[in-house]
């Protein structure tokens, strides 16, 4: 392996497409529950079941991705993600033909155990092959990504599933797609596994990324309440159309995308405060959702509350990383992404304990998280300010400037 070996466009391109899937994994259903929780209406705890089948890879990644990112430090990133995009493809596909609710549950929880692999990889393989601002660029771009191809999908998925509500899950052959290129553009960082089969667990920061690893599970939770619950508010405005809810969403994370491009301006800001920024926005968001009595309303409460978590996630990320060295960066990937998705998971659960499943109690359920947020959001300005230690340059171990 030649050590000089500098990744480039491809890899980067490679990367944050790699990063968008299982976004899509989260968002492409979204537009049909309504529509699958009809069919599957004479299936029993199919209120329950339809939404898990959009949050349980979550769950899964939730409690794979530490693993994941174990593995990636101590055997490699590149043979674990070649893996996880192969399981992705076959299991995404499965429900085109799945006639069971539980069988179809149970096959997106194996595009969970994929997604874990693929999200822990791609956002470790950044932080080995770039550095100082080059890394933090990459990170923001990643939101970027992922918030512009979840407005993409989520439209999708409302347009397919006027056609069906299978028909959106032939998507996830893009996974099938995209492994080949990265078995030919992708590589492993030279001496990474034999230097990261030597550090020991002790090394790892815990007391500085305790709290950031809470944040991102508030994170998640935070970010998922638009995917799942905006279908049900507007149906409370008889508003029922996949496609039309489709959009809506689309407009939260339009939201997402601005917010994620306005990091860059706010990056000079202490950490802290891009913290206590992105909640409050959210938290405005939320309670704007919880009184909107039209549609338009609703799409300039998720705008808002789209503009929050497109802050939230690179802020976090770039903090979490900036924390630790080369050998560590699988371990820190892996728990910022079980901790995001543990909140997606527990969203709707949180939601639903508010409701007792009653549609007509989610706006007040959408004001009480609100509140959360704002409280949350003056709690983060109490948070010490980041310790940014030196980047560790990929293939050497040796501290670079970025």
């Amino acid at each position: 392996m030649n050590v000089e070996r500098q990744a480039g466009l491809p890899q980067s391109i490679l990367l944050l497409l790699g990063s968008c899937l299982p976004v899509l994994g989260a968002v492409l259903l979204a537009p049909i529950l309504p529509r699958m929780q009809e069919h599957f209406a004479d299936t029993p705890g199919a209120a329950a079941l339809v939404p898990i089948a959009l949050t349980i890879p979550a769950l899964v990644i939730a409690l794979l991705a530490p693993f994941a990112g174990m593995i990636a430090d101590r055997l490699g990133r590149r043979p674990l993600l070649l893996g996880s995009m192969a399981i992705y493809g076959v299991f995404g596909l499965l429900p085109l033909w799945l006639e069971s609710l539980p069988a179809i549950v149970a096959s997106r929880a194996g595009l969970g155990l994929a997604e874990a692999g693929i999200m822990t990889c791609c956002t470790a393989l950044m932080g080995d092959y770039y550095s100082g601002a080059r890394r933090e660029r990459l990170f923001a771009l990643q939101m970027v990504a992922s918030s512009l191809s979840a407005a993409i999908f989520i439209a999708a998925g409302g347009m397919l599933g006027e056609h069906g509500w299978r028909v959106p899950f032939a998507l996830y052959g893009l996974g099938l797609l995209f492994l080949p290129l990265m078995a030919m553009f992708l590589w492993e960082p030279h001496g990474q596994v034999a230097a990261s089969a030597e550090i020991a667990d002790g090394g790892f920061p815990w007391r500085a990324l305790s709290p950031l690893y809470a944040l991102s599970f508030l994170a998640g939770l935070s970010l998922f309440v638009v995917p799942v619950q905006a279908g049900y508010l507007l149906n409370l405005l008889h508003i029922d159309a996949p496609q039309q809810i489709g959009m809506t969403m689309g407009a939260n994370q339009l939201g997402v995308l601005a917010g994620a491009l306005g990091f860059r301006l706010i990056s000079g800001m202490p950490a802290p405060r891009q913290i206590f920024l992105a909640f409050f926005l959210s938290g405005v968001g939320g309670a704007l959702m919880a009184v909107a009595g039209s549609h338009a309303l609703v799409v300039i409460a998720v705008l808002i509350y789209g503009l929050g978590i497109g802050l939230m996630l690179p802020t976090l990320i770039t903090w979490v990383m900036s924390l630790v060295g080369f050998h560590q960066c699988g371990r820190a990937a892996g728990f910022f992404t079980a901790a995001i998705f543990a909140g997606e998971f527990v969203s709707p659960l949180v939601v639903l304990a508010i409701t007792g499943g009653v549609n007509s109690v989610l706006p007040t359920a959408l004001g009480i998280i609100a509140v959360s947020q704002l409280l949350v959001a003056v709690a983060c300005l109490a948070l010490p300010k980041r310790a940014k230690q030196a980047s560790v340059a990929p293939a050497t171990g040796q501290p670079v400037r970025g």
